[in-house]
This record gives C-alpha cells, sequence and structure tokens, in this order.
C-alpha cells in the first residue's frame, strides 16, 4: 500500500510539471469545459451550439418545423432547371440556331429537343449534320459543369426501313451514341453523369407532335432531376402555374390600356 502511494504521488507531481510547463488557451478550455458538460447533460450552456442536421432558414420550415416540404423542394428544382433553359436558350440564339432546339421542363427533369426532321440526321443515319453540331456546340458548354444526372434518348420514325440498320432500335441506338460522343469528346461534359438510352419508334416526338411521324427522328437530352419521384411530381404543376401568371400579366396591360382608352 505504501509503495502504491508513492507511485500515484510521483505520477501526480509529474503531471503537476507538466501542466505548468503548458501553455494553456484559457478561452479554449472554457469552451471545451462548457461544451462536454452539456453534452453530458451535466449543465446547459448558452454558448455552446449542440445542434445537428442542416440549418434550414426560417422561411424554408414547414409547420410542423420538419425542414423543406415538398412544394418548396420542386420550386427549387423548377428555378434551377430554368436557369439551365434560359442559358441553353441563349446560347442557341447567339449561334442562330435557337430554331433548332426545344426545351421543356416537366417531372423529368429539363428535355432539350433536337428536333426537326433534316436538321440533325438523314434519313436511316447516325452521322450528325453540320447543323446538329452547331447545335451540340452551344448546349454543351452550358451541361458540362452541372451536376446532373444527363440521359441522350435517341428515337426513329417507324416509317419504312431502317436498313442498314437492323431495327429501329440499331438506329435509334446509333443516333443517342453519336450526340454522346459528340458532347463528351468534344463538348467536354464530363463521362460519368451522361449516358444514353434507345427508344426505336415506341415513343413519339412530346415536344412536337406531327401525323408523319418525321419528327421521331431526332435525339432528347434530358437534364434529370436531384430530387425524389414525390417532389418530381409536383414540378409540372408549379411550371404550368408558372406560364398562367406570365400569360396572365403579359396580358394585364394590354387590358389597362384598353379601359383608359374606353373613359
Amino acid at each position: 500500500m505504501a509503495s502504491y502511494m508513492d507511485m500515484v504521488t510521483v505520477l501526480m507531481c509529474l503531471f503537476i510539471v507538466l501542466y505548468a510547463m503548458s501553455s494553456v488557451d484559457q478561452n479554449k478550455f472554457e469552451k471545451l469545459a462548457n461544451s462536454l458538460a452539456t453534452g453530458f447533460g451535466a449543465e446547459t450552456s448558452e454558448t455552446a451550439d449542440t445542434a445537428t442536421g442542416v440549418v434550414v432558414p426560417a422561411d424554408m420550415v414547414d409547420q410542423d418545423g420538419e425542414g423543406f416540404t415538398p412544394t418548396q423542394l420542386a420550386q427549387r428544382q423548377v428555378d434551377e432547371l430554368t436557369h439551365v433553359k434560359n442559358a441553353i436558350d441563349t446560347a442557341l440564339a447567339k449561334r442562330g440556331v435557337d430554331a433548332e432546339a426545344t426545351a421543356v421542363i416537366d417531372a423529368d427533369g429539363l428535355t432539350v429537343g433536337l428536333v426537326g426532321h433534316d436538321t440533325f440526321f438523314n434519313g436511316n443515319s447516325a452521322v450528325l449534320r453540320i447543323a446538329a453540331r452547331a447545335v451540340l456546340g452551344a448546349i454543351a458548354p452550358v451541361l458540362a459543369p452541372l451536376e446532373n444526372e444527363i440521359t441522350v434518348e435517341g428515337h426513329a420514325d417507324s416509317r419504312g426501313s431502317p436498313a442498314p440498320f437492323e431495327t429501329d432500335w440499331d438506329l435509334s441506338a446509333a443516333r443517342s451514341t453519336a450526340v454522346l460522343r459528340y458532347m463528351v469528346e468534344s463538348g467536354k461534359v464530363h463521362g460519368t453523369k451522361i449516358s444514353s438510352v434507345s427508344y426505336g419508334s415506341t415513343r413519339p416526338n412530346k415536344l412536337i407532335a406531327t401525323k408523319s411521324g418525321e419528327e421521331n427522328r431526332r435525339v432528347d437530352i434530358v437534364i434529370h432531376t436531384t430530387s425524389s419521384d414525390e417532389v418530381n411530381a409536383l414540378i409540372p404543376g408549379l411550371v404550368k402555374d408558372a406560364e398562367t401568371a406570365t400569360t396572365t400579366a403579359a396580358a394585364a396591360p394590354a387590358e389597362t390600356t384598353k379601359d383608359t382608352k374606353e373613359h
């Protein structure tokens, strides 16, 4: 027992000497003490931050205090995709090819349709024409910095034989791959976030519908959302509401002018 007590005394002296030799930041020491005390529930502190999770702005919190609501998340997606759409429209206009592509925001994200049956591919061909390269050259710099997943969807019209390709699936796959390669090799879009898919002639053009089916000779570039299916389902309604509000605002001045003239 005596030997043990002697050893403890020596250790205590050692630690006292070490502490005396060290430089202690009193401010940091007090913050550490408060934090540990609060963490173990010994006492509360006004200076120790024990919050966890993402800090959400007050105007983005729902009535139950659960953070972002699905509608708010959907609106953020719409705002982000609208920004990308405007950038694409501006880039296309600068190159004078804005009539060769159409963009629409829906539950899938932002779909940029390369429209015009004679603009991008010849019949039964997957070789990009000059106009196609001009459009893709304008779009690629806008898409390259994005973190969103991008899908290149190839389509073919259902008229006649797809020869020299065996089926419409093969033809549309070759077209989507041609666009993907141009976007990656010339447009500097990172290959890890872009992929291609073939739909053959099974999905008519949702941007431009024609009876002949020629407009289905196309490729769609889809910039996908980064949210859940629940949030994505709300996007079309928000887009429609925004379009209605824009139309109403544009019509208001005309009605005011008419009323002024009548008075």
